[in-house]
């Protein structure tokens, strides 16, 4: 399995580049390319790079010669947007020094999708993954949320990490097998979007027009949709900070034309609207090209029906001529002397991302890109970007009139849903003449049926339906297992217990071997548990491509073969925790937020309204009104009780899910560093917290905010006026 990470120093070394084979199946893989400032959560891994993932394991299980292809989109206005907001350049975007990092909150148990992915990630209950992400901990003090999983990217724990590190390390952590994870920002996208631009222009693709947009004379700019702001035009709607392509608060698409009271949102200035000059691909004129290549390749690399219903409802409408353009300084510079001071159009040139992240995979990459007679490529993504795939990105390869390497089949992720639905010692036993016996022979009829179903989806990339039938084969065994009464034959009828527990550990590596694509933790275990690994790596046929042995299961493991320590794999699920689950999980993901920071509001209010004593049982006066005085029945703290210790702030930064809240990592002089959440955003600049000698008050129950375990109490003193934290150097 090629790792997604390059070697260095003294760190493993990166695999040989692989190259297309003559006579064997090559099969490039794609999957579409997150955006570099998005924090990949659960939903962008499920959504295509989950499934590119499993067909990448399973060519690799058929012996086909598969590279798997991803990286980080990072140009476009979103992460200019950002840099203006961040007073920075968008590379030191990209680049930028941060400790803030992803944080996603995974469900162990709520649903088939959150299984899948603890499955994947091969972590086992009530244990911590090595190295510096959080396994599953029990949160007793607040059971609403009993046992979570909550991954935090490795790249927190560095002072210095990208955006990009941020996006690599999640998926290297998510076990997913890139041959090369790379991004959009390099010399090699430059040269290779240039290029194919160079040819569109000398084969008269593109054509100029003229467009209006809004201009800023201040900042002598022209105005990409998300640098406007303005009032939005719904009347019922009238938001007052509308963006120039949708309004936030009723959803409706805009146009920043369409805005009332238009202002530049970097100096918020009012914009006119000027003449600027673009440069469009023409697919009309590419129309019969594209529609050979669809009504040819659909059938051919067996497009799902919705991917050919939306390529033909672009078809129907009729193509149009599409800016390649943008009034932008990030991106890929536009080789024309008349434009300059423009860029590329991100649905221009991010599709042309996979050819140059191919580039920096191997100097040898028109192998693997124009070679349409031994190269298959196959494309996965979420249902929005189909018509980039089918019609915008096979239009600009065909202008160029260059033998490409197009893609063959598309696939569009469907999301996993839950809710449908004693014997011998280690030692394999022999089992002679087992096609004699009955149940095993319908066994053994049933299983090759189902692994030639398997294969037949998997090649048609039906990943759900390969599942699907991988668990039938489950169902199977487990039937079969049963239905012989092996406890019975294991007194009565030894030789066909033999028969039954052979072709019994048969089927469990079968099983092993074909979930491998998509739980490649849980295949490892069961091959562990089977003491094949990691001496074997599960395979699905013989060095000559044959699946004949998974037709006759008895004959996968040998006799005499000593298994390991078998061990539970899974826990059940159990109705009350789906329902549980439920609860907490429903809604959107800002709604969650909101209810995560009443609870975090809701356990300050309750440290504020404790009454503090002065360790004699006299308690003191509290500047507070008394209707807000603490009842008598509440908690007393007394001064003694109190574990107070002076803490050095080794690490700080800004919560990634709440605007008010710092992450402390504070040394109190324990093994280890406390983490501390702390209201100081407001009050307190950053850059005095770090490396500060503090006052901790540690033996406060822990409490989690917005997501994140605190630990201790940074104290801190108010006034009407301003809150200040008690730096220890002003008590010397």
């Amino acid at each position: 399995m090629a790792d997604a990470s390059k070697g260095t120093g003294d760190g493993p070394a990166k695999p040989l580049p692989k190259l297309p084979i003559p006579g064997r199946r090559n099969i490039l893989i794609t999957s579409a390319l997150p955006y570099v400032n998005n924090v990949p959560h659960l939903g962008n891994i499920i959504g295509c790079v989950l499934s590119a993932d499993v067909f990448a394991r399973y060519c690799r299980l058929r012996g086909y010669n598969a590279i798997y292809i991803c990286g980080t989109d990072e140009y476009g206005t979103a992460t200019e947007t950002k840099a203006m907001e961040e007073n920075c350049s968008p590379k030191e975007i990209c680049d930028k020094w941060m400790a803030r990092a992803a944080v996603l909150v995974v469900n162990s148990r709520s649903c088939q999708l959150c299984l899948l992915a603890c499955w994947h990630l091969g972590v086992p209950d009530g244990a911590n993954k090595s190295g510096p992400w959080i396994g599953f901990h029990d949160v007793e003090e607040n059971p609403y949320y009993r046992k979570y999983l909550l991954f935090s990217c490795p790249a927190m724990n560095q002072q210095q990490a990208t955006y990009h590190a941020i996006h690599k390390e999640v998926y290297k952590w998510f076990d997913i097998s890139f041959d090369e994870f790379g991004r959009t920002s390099t010399s090699q996208q430059t040269e290779v979007c240039q290029a194919i631009f160079q040819k569109l222009f000398e084969n008269n693709w593109l054509s100029e027009n003229t467009m209006q947009q809004l201009y800023c004379d201040t900042c002598e700019r022209f105005l990409a949709d998300r640098f406007v702001e303005g009032i939005c035009p719904t009347p019922e709607c009238n938001y007052g900070s509308a963006r120039g392509d949708q309004c936030e608060k009723c959803g409706k698409l805009l146009n920043p034309t369409e805005l009332m009271d238009p202002k530049c949102k970097a100096c918020r200035t009012a914009p006119r609207i000027r003449d600027t000059d673009h440069l469009f691909l023409e697919l009309p004129l590419l129309k019969d090209k594209l529609e050979e290549y669809i009504n040819n390749m659909s059938v051919v690399g067996g497009w799902s029906q919705n991917a050919i219903q939306a390529t033909h409802a672009w078809l129907k409408e009729g193509l149009k001529a599409r800016c390649i353009t943008r009034d932008l300084k990030w991106g890929v510079p536009v080789p024309h002397e008349k434009y300059k001071d423009k860029v590329f159009y991100v649905w221009f040139d991010a599709p042309i991302g996979y050819i140059s992240i191919t580039s920096c995979y191997t100097s040898e990459w028109e192998q693997w890109w124009k070679n349409p007679e031994n190269v298959e490529l196959y494309q996965f993504m979420g249902k929005d970007n189909v018509p980039f795939h089918t019609v915008m990105f096979p239009s600009t390869l065909l202008g160029t009139g260059e033998d490409w390497t197009l893609m063959k089949t598309i696939s569009v992720t469907e999301y996993l849903n839950y809710e449908s639905g004693q014997g011998y010692n280690s030692i394999i036993p022999n089992a002679p003449n087992p096609e004699a016996h009955a149940k095993t022979k319908i066994l053994a009829d049933k299983v090759g049926a189902y692994v030639e179903q398997y294969i037949d989806a998997m090649e048609k990339v039906k990943l759900k339906q390969g599942l699907k039938t991988a668990m039938s084969i489950s169902s199977e065994g487990n039937f079969y297992l049963q239905d012989n009464q092996f406890w019975k034959l294991y007194k009565e009828d030894p030789t066909s217990c033999a028969i039954v527990m052979k072709t019994s550990v048969g089927i469990v590596y079968l099983l092993a071997t074909l979930l491998e694509p998509f739980m490649p933790s849980f295949s490892i275990e069961v091959l562990t548990q089977l003491n094949l690994y990691p001496n074997a790596q599960p395979s699905l046929c013989d060095e000559k491509g044959d699946i004949d042995r998974a037709k006759c299961p008895w004959n996968i493991l040998p006799s005499g073969h000593k298994i390991g320590t078998p061990q539970p794999l899974f826990k059940e699920l159990k109705d009350e925790d789906v329902e549980l689950f439920r609860e907490k999980f429903a809604g959107s993901q800002a709604d969650r937020l909101v209810k995560a920071e009443a609870e975090a509001k809701k356990i300050a209010d309750q440290v504020k309204d404790m009454s503090v004593s002065d360790g004699k049982g006299k308690k003191r006066k509290q500047n507070k009104p008394a209707s807000e005085l603490k009842l008598k029945s509440e908690p007393e703290i007394s001064i003694s009780r109190l574990d107070i210790r002076v803490g050095l702030v080794t690490k700080v930064q800004k919560h990634p899910d709440a605007d008010s809240l710092y992450i402390e990592e504070i040394d109190v002089g324990e093994a280890s560093t406390r983490t501390v959440v702390s209201g100081l955003v407001n009050h307190i600049p950053l850059q005095e917290m770090q490396n500060r000698k503090v006052c901790v008050l540690c033996n406060l129950k822990p409490a989690t905010m917005r997501g994140v375990k605190s630990h201790a109490m940074v104290l801190a003193a108010s006034s009407e006026a301003k809150v200040k934290v008690i730096y220890f150097h002003e008590f010397i």
